[in-house]
């Protein structure tokens, strides 16, 4: 596994498991702890994936030290305010069973979240968090949170795949020194990616599948990457991915895949933001 070095100091895992929509917790620690048995130290979870306590059990029974792994979660909708945000952090951090957290994240650019962060800067300054960072912050929400706060996010974790690539955000991103993390990187199975032919041709060089060629992708661009499978074998495939590298001939033919906009979620409809700020992760 390669790392990358935050802007921080701390160092992150390239590749990562997440566990969005595994909701059942015996499936859920089953997962983890088969991910981590593949040789996966960066979990990501999220107070909205309902799955924090099933994460913290694998975390606890899979006898790999503390120190060796990175525990990733995320502040919900729900609890975007100072005051919530530092209960939220402390929720999360006795469900998963931890003292502290190598990154909290903000899951959505919605609600007080300038006041969140700040809970989240004051709990990164005690040490209780390691990283801080965001999800979904589009570039011009991104550049306006950067140049309010005090601690610039170490990531911002966008949809990033072969069909929806960003580049833009990705330079930005560069810019204020912010790690790039991918959620979907299979686009969520859309456009038939695990036998895409321009990505399965590409594989066919290097002994690799459509997806291990869609994550090796990626990564060749900076990107850290977090595949989801509760498959064993597809954990263990979609680790594999750090034999070989695509050529820039490669790089050049995914390039001309992009749509240039999510077919996934539109944080641009007011109905998709409703719906976010409905969904209760607690009374």
């Amino acid at each position: 596994m390669e790392y990358v070095t935050l802007n921080n100091g701390v160092k992150m895992p390239k590749e990562g498991f997440g566990v969005f929509q595994v909701p059942d917790p015996a499936q859920c620690e089953q997962a983890v702890l088969d991910a981590i048995a593949s040789g996966y130290r960066l979990i990501d979870t999220a107070a909205a994936y309902m799955n924090e306590e099933a994460v913290g059990e694998a975390i606890a029974k899979c006898g790999v030290p503390r120190e060796e792994l990175f525990i990733t979660t995320k502040l919900w909708v729900q609890d975007a305010g100072y005051e919530e945000a530092k209960k939220a952090i402390r929720t999360s951090l006795d469900k998963l069973g931890l003292d502290y957290l190598d990154l909290y994240l903000i899951h959505q650019p919605m609600g007080d979240y300038v006041g969140a962060y700040r809970a989240m800067e004051e709990a990164y300054k005690e040490g209780t968090l390691k990283a801080i960072g965001v999800c979904n912050f589009y570039p011009a929400r991104l550049a306006d949170l950067c140049e309010t706060v005090d601690v610039i996010p170490a990531v911002n974790q966008v949809e990033l795949h072969p069909f929806f690539q960003q580049e833009n955000a990705l330079a930005l991103m560069n810019e204020y020194g912010v790690i790039p993390e991918a959620w979907g990187p299979f686009a969520e199975g859309n456009h038939g990616i695990f036998t895409y032919p321009v990505l399965s041709k590409i594989g066919e060089k290097y002994g690799k599948s459509a997806a291990q060629v869609a994550l090796r992708w990626n990564v060749q661009r900076g990107v850290v990457v977090i595949p989801k499978s509760v498959h064993k074998d597809r954990m263990k495939q979609n680790i594999a991915i750090w034999d070989f590298k695509l050529s820039d001939e490669d790089m050049a033919k995914i390039a001309e895949l992009d749509l240039g906009h999510s077919e996934i979620v539109n944080h641009d409809d007011p109905a998709f933001t409703k719906m976010l700020h409905s969904l209760k992760v607690h009374d």
